[in-house]
């Protein structure tokens, strides 16, 4: 029987993506090898991957005179990488939850990074506002969807320095007007892919704002433009996927339609949160998270979440129980998730509360 998978990464991928990369995994398009034994540098693959670039750019909208790149390491490099590259005498991050703290303090490895605003006085459960960017930073780093914590950013802000976006777990949910920052970066395995391959957007211009120091070959972004991702041997496997994730999505009519049906899903979960007596969400509600819905039971009901996980899994539903950071429960309603899986999920907690509460 089919799951239904709420996990927070590595994600629910579409059925097409699953059943096309399992028979390319066994042989390639008739070719007599399979995806895992095809050489990077061959015609096979090019095909694959220059596909897997377009499709990107398609459904993202993304302007002349942006690179996309598909490399190793995922978003967790990215967080060195940036500062290595651009931090010449101050960057200025926005810290919204556990990953963007991870990304400052990589950031405070090469110079002066500071915290324009930051949400740890209540957990991280919203988004801060009303915050001032320096004029003389030399990038402004935001995340724009904390997985753990369960806020997003709604919104593509206008901003006077370079813009640059962790959207692991939200890329392509929405459409975005990439042409507001000048990097977006992120782990493919939360909305995209499986684990293996980090996607980058950067604007060209950005390579023009270098810092002066030293930088490894494999850490400069200038190398995997000229070698158009190819520098070493790029994640195949995971690119493949990407690609199917990607043909999927623009099957379905792309980000306007895939932002309804994301909208559809919170909504459905979050009403059937608010209107519980026994469940209870964390975050402020104008910055919830349409892609990671984080809820508790309310207190006097503590002791039954272990009971609730349980009885969930026993419906079909995994991957339900909070980060450790947090508790509770987090239901990730990533791209590829159904509705249905989500009103499993709401049926089971109304059986349970009717039982329990």
């Amino acid at each position: 029987m089919r799951k239904h998978i709420f996990n927070a990464g590595p994600c629910v991928l579409p059925e097409s993506a699953r059943e096309n990369t399992a028979k390319a995994v066994l042989d390639l398009d008739g070719i007599g090898q399979s995806i895992m034994e095809v050489s990077h540098r061959g015609s096979h693959f090019q095909a694959i991957f220059d596909e897997t670039v377009a499709l990107f750019k398609e459904l993202l909208a993304i302007p002349e005179g942006y690179s996309v790149l598909f490399l190793g390491g995922g978003a967790s490099l990215q967080f060195a990488m940036i500062p290595f590259n651009f931090l010449k005498t101050k960057a200025a991050y926005l810290n919204t939850g556990t990953w963007a703290t991870k990304a400052l303090a990589e950031a405070r490895l090469f110079g002066e990074a500071i915290e324009v605003a930051s949400s740890k006085d209540r957990n991280f459960t919203y988004i801060p506002k009303n915050y001032e960017v320096p004029a003389d930073a030399d990038y402004f780093h935001i995340t724009t969807n904390n997985t753990i914590k369960g806020t997003e950013i709604h919104v593509d802000y206008d901003c006077k320095v370079p813009l640059i976006a962790d959207m692991s777990s939200d890329i392509l949910s929405r459409p975005i007007d990439v042409s507001k920052y000048d990097m977006i970066y992120g782990g493919a395995q939360k909305n995209l892919g499986p684990a293996g391959v980090t996607f980058v957007i950067i604007k060209n211009a950005l390579l023009d704002r270098l810092a002066d120091r030293t930088i490894p070959t494999m850490l400069k972004y200038a190398t995997h433009i000229e070698n158009d991702s190819m520098f070493n041997t790029p994640p195949v496997l995971p690119i493949y996927v990407v690609r199917e994730t990607l043909k999927w999505l623009k099957s379905l009519g792309g980000l306007e339609v895939m932002y309804r049906m994301n909208r559809e899903k919170a909504d459905l979960l979050y009403h059937a949160i608010d209107s519980s007596k026994m469940f209870v969400g964390t975050v402020e509600e104008e910055d919830r998270s349409l892609m990671n819905i984080c809820f508790v039971m309310k207190e006097q009901y503590k002791d039954k979440e272990a009971d609730f996980i349980k009885f969930a899994q026993e419906k079909g539903c995994v991957g339900i129980k909070g980060h450790r950071s947090v508790g509770g429960f987090r239901a990730s309603t990533y791209n590829a998730l159904p509705l249905e899986s989500v009103q499993v999920l709401v049926d089971a907690m109304q059986e349970f509360e009717r039982a329990n509460a």
